[in-house]
């Protein structure tokens, strides 16, 4: 959805920075900001089809003149002549259909309410700030939409709402970032959700690879527009055979440097008006866009295994996004890759170590699972019984990205349930002790006619395994075999 934004700003200076603000924005359509009261009653009149600003709104009414007009006025606290109070008190009588943002210096309780009381839909703070500014207008943009449709509008026009926006990060090369993204969105898609894949690793990205995708357009198509449009979207976008939706990486890396973080708002945006989930391969290395993408995300993910070089590096990297102000630790969810029951460095010393939350859910070290499927390049061909991809599953219904009995299935029984070693629990049949090696259906216990079920759950207990030289009911290496 596009929002048409008019700033009714007289001080040079402030007019400045918010068009410089706003043409950061993401499927924002500002206008040039007008200098006083009256010429933004007489622009708004104007475009509604008065032809002056007199009192009332004969055309109000009419669908047109209701989608003639911006959906946000944005008015700074000095407009002049008018006070801007007034102002807002106005332009909310006169035209109910605009949603009114009010900026000042002085952001307390007291003008507030005020505000609200006048008819204003949001209050933004001085100095500006992009994060408070964006979501003062899509908020007032959602208002003024749903506003219109019950005024008449066209009901296609009502805002839906925005896709939920996921980033994966790596600490370092070579920790599967790229492979948590892809199963990641393979598994919202299978729970039926529209998913779109992109690839911000610009200079060196490989979700194309392991999905073994020949592709003309990338994401650097469309840094260079202004609107993107739902056909230009479509153009860009690579409609894979999963249903996953694919803006992937420039094959040249040196184009790259064509996509910055106001090209990167803008695509994000179009991408999550689209789709109900948008994952973002961000890479190990920060740049412009990535790093964008990152601020915006709901759902930030830092890969990392579990060694010293890599929790030191994914240490750096949330310490980084802290200086940029990108991110906050607490903010961020560290995924432990490649976990063993032998490993040295366990989930909670991540945690502590780097200050982030840490995924409940950790993905086993089982490379001879993805090594066939990763020299394809058909990620999504991985076997359903993976222990890595049950994994993966399962922590994609942790974040939400699926339901939970999608997550879960086959929760009660052994064989559904990865191990962090990659073992599967052996079925063990009615009937038959564990350990005994006997046949299903067989009953193990002593010949002296104990009933099979029995005998089953006493008999090895008591002698009959170990009398047999079999391995004892709790034994480690019985119900278990090597997955």
């Amino acid at each position: 959805m596009t929002i048409r934004i008019l700033p009714a700003i007289g001080d040079p200076d402030a007019a400045r920075a918010v068009s410089s603000l706003l043409s950061q924005l993401p499927d924002a359509e500002p206008a040039p900001a007008v200098a006083d009261s009256a010429a933004l009653l007489h622009a708004l009149a104007a475009a509604q089809g008065t032809g002056a600003p007199a009192g009332g709104a004969p055309a109000g009414g009419q669908p047109s003149a209701v989608e003639a007009l911006p959906e946000v006025v944005l008015v700074h606290e000095r407009i002049g002549p008018a006070p801007a109070l007034e102002l807002i008190r106005e332009v909310a009588l006169r035209f109910p259909a605009v949603g009114v943002v009010l900026i000042t210096t002085d952001a307390g309780p007291a003008l507030f309410s005020a505000a609200m009381d006048a008819g204003a839909r949001g209050v933004v703070g001085m100095p500006l700030g992009y994060d408070e500014l964006a979501a003062r207008v899509q908020s007032a943009a959602q208002w003024a939409t749903g506003v219109r449709v019950h005024l008449g509008g066209a009901p296609e026009t009502a805002p839906g709402p925005a896709g939920t926006l996921v980033t994966v990060t790596g600490a370092k090369g070579g920790v599967g970032t790229t492979v948590t993204a892809v199963q990641l969105a393979l598994a919202a898609r299978a729970a039926g959700r529209s998913v779109a894949l992109v690839d911000l690793d610009l200079q060196s990205g490989d979700v194309a690879s392991y999905l073994d995708v020949q592709f003309r357009r990338s994401v650097v198509d469309l840094a260079g527009i202004q609107d993107i449009s739902v056909r230009v979207l479509q153009d860009a976008v690579h409609d894979h055979h999963t249903g996953l939706g694919l803006l992937l990486a420039p094959e040249e890396g040196e184009r790259g440097e064509e996509v910055d973080d106001r090209a990167a708002r803008q695509i994000i945006g179009a991408l999550r008006s689209r789709y109900e989930v948008v994952l973002v391969d961000c890479g190990s290395q920060m740049q412009s866009a990535n790093a964008a993408a990152v601020e915006l995300a709901d759902l930030a993910l830092l890969v990392a295994t579990p060694d010293v070089v890599a929790v030191r590096a994914a240490k750096r990297q949330v310490r980084l996004w802290d200086r940029l102000q990108i991110r906050k630790a607490e903010d961020t969810t560290t995924v432990v890759n490649r976990l063993t029951r032998n490993t040295e460095i366990q989930p909670p010393l991540v945690a502590k170590a780097t200050g982030t939350q840490v995924a409940r859910t950790h993905v086993p070290a089982a490379f001879k699972e993805l090594q066939p499927c990763v020299d394809a390049g058909r990620m999504q061909d991985l076997d359903n019984r993976s222990t890595v991809k049950q994994a993966l599953c399962a922590l994609a219904g942790e974040l939400g990205l699926v339901d939970a009995p999608s997550a879960r299935q086959g929760r009660g029984s052994h064989r559904a349930r990865p191990t962090l070693t990659g073992r599967k629990r052996k079925a063990i049949a009615p009937g038959a002790a564990p350990g005994s090696g006997g046949i299903p259906g067989q009953a193990s216990g002593p010949a002296s006619g104990t009933a099979p079920g029995a005998g089953a759950r006493f008999g090895a207990r008591r002698g009959s395994g170990a009398a047999s030289g079999g391995p004892g009911p709790f034994d480690p290496s019985g119900p278990y075999e090597e997955g």
